[in-house]
């Protein structure tokens, strides 16, 4: 099964960030800055039980964090 996704990723005219759904083709969230768009997509992320990832201003994926069901989770929770 594939986990759901959100990502944070620099907005297509260059001029802000992006939160989008994986798998969208529009965003549900753009804002000026990373730290903005990190923020609500951790909200909507958490409210969802979704996989956030955040992507540098190159595309490449810098890190995420899980907020639904793990598929690793770390060995001192179960």
């Amino acid at each position: 099964m594939a986990r759901k996704t959100h990502h944070v990723v620099p907005s297509s005219d260059k001029k802000g960030w992006s939160v989008i759904k994986g798998g969208a083709s529009r965003a549900s969230v753009r804002t000026e800055t990373k730290a903005e768009a990190i923020k609500i997509g951790r909200i909507i992320s958490q409210r969802q039980g979704t996989e956030l990832v955040i992507h540098g201003k190159d595309g490449k994926i810098q890190c995420s964090d899980s907020h639904g069901n793990d598929p690793c989770p770390p060995k001192d929770k179960k």
